[in-house]
């Protein structure tokens, strides 16, 4: 099963590009006023879902479906289980690293040696020399060179950090991990297991079910303690379902049948994600509660088989044109909006109260989203992209 999953699917790429869409689009738009509710994430204590908390969920699904085509690939060149493993360790360290900076960004202080925006700045700019897909023209000595400052920038901006209020600071903590830190945490652990069984379909289901069960167990009050790293299992079961899926997908496809079973999937966890609402803490994605899991994977789920059909059986892939780079280079788009942030900060930039408000503020956010897909585009046809 390993070396079968070896072809890339562009319905992932597609799929992948108009998530990381809609997450450039909804951590710009979180900064608009008086635009529909729906959009938005809903309150930490409340029952409910926006657009905005299905996001997130769909990316780390998409992690999932990704990587069994990814081990696959690296499989059939001949790599070796360790080889493999050291790089999903490397990987996932490269995440985790960006995510603890990113979330001790939230409670940088002002007492801090530098401004939050330059610090920013500075983080973001290393994270590119640390992890640049550098170009063969570029040598060995100064690639090293490059990433080597990167490093440097970090420890420095690491030892000069400052959080929290004033008189009451303290250095970097992990806190939540933040969005990178937790997928890189969740694909730690989801991408060892898979190579673990060897990707074999009964035992993942077995331990989605158990990644579900844990979840469940959590929020209807049943566990009273927390597994390290794995916490809630919230996002390492969507990983893991994205995983279950692709392979589920293979094991038709070697057998001659198509994927409409994926439709009864989606919509069957979406139904149990209803069902189980009352009984595990209501639906939140701030919670992640079962519920938020359950739902949000087989909408994911529904929007893949929909572009299975439309970008692998009908060759539509051109429809997304316009915005494939964030489907081939996400990482590089996740980061770009972070330069600009920091940019502005910097020149005290502050858009016209026009369009930081209402429709007019929903089209910037749009414009916004497409204009940073852009740049990347851009930025691929000058070999400029993140690789982890």
């Amino acid at each position: 099963m390993l070396k079968s999953l070896s072809q890339r699917l562009l319905s992932i790429d597609a799929l992948r590009a108009l998530t990381m869409l809609a997450m450039i689009f909804v951590n710009d738009v979180s900064g608009v006023r008086n635009i529909p509710s729906w959009i938005e994430h809903v309150d930490a204590s409340a029952d409910g879902l926006g657009f905005a908390d299905t996001v997130f969920p769909a990316f780390l699904f998409i992690v999932g479906l990704s990587i069994p085509l990814a081990i696959g690939r690296r499989i059939s060149r001949g790599a070796t289980f360790i080889s493999t493993e050291k790089h999903i360790v490397i990987r996932s360290i490269a995440l985790i690293v960006m995510g603890f900076f990113h979330v001790n960004l939230e409670s940088y202080s002002s007492e801090a040696v530098l401004p939050r925006a330059l610090w920013l700045l500075l983080i973001t700019i290393a994270f590119f020399l640390v992890w640049l897909d550098y170009p063969d023209t570029v040598s060995s000595r100064n690639k090293y060179l490059l990433m080597g400052t990167g490093i440097v920038i970090l420890l420095v901006m690491a030892a000069l950090y400052k959080g929290g209020e004033p008189g009451q600071t303290h250095w970097m903590e992990p806190s939540w991990w933040g969005i990178l830190g937790i997928i890189g945490w969740a694909y730690l652990i989801s991408a060892t297991l898979y190579l673990l069984v060897k990707g074999r379909l009964s035992a993942l289901v077995l331990v989605l079910v158990v990644f579900l069960g844990i979840n469940i167990a959590t929020h209807a009050g049943w566990m009273r303690f927390s597994i390290p790293v794995l916490g809630d299992a919230s996002s390492a079961a969507l990983i893991m379902g994205g995983a279950v899926l692709t392979t589920l997908y293979s094991w038709l496809q070697e057998r001659g049948k198509q994927p409409g079973i994926f439709i009864v999937i989606g919509v069957l966890a979406i139904a149990a994600g209803l069902l189980i609402r009352p009984y595990t803490d209501g639906i939140s994605k701030i919670r992640a509660t079962p519920s938020w899991v359950l739902i949000c994977a087989g909408i994911t789920t529904l929007l893949f088989i929909l572009l299975i059909w439309l970008v692998d059986v009908k060759g539509k892939m051109s429809w997304f044109n316009a915005i494939r780079p964030a489907g081939t280079s996400t990482l590089t788009c996740y980061l770009i909006p972070y330069l600009v942030v920091a940019v502005s900060g910097l020149v005290h930039f502050q858009y016209p109260s026009a369009l930081s408000e209402g429709w007019l503020g929903l089209l910037r956010s749009i414009a916004f989203a497409f204009l940073v897909i852009a740049i990347v585009g851009w930025m691929e046809k000058k070999k400029v992209r993140l690789k982890i």
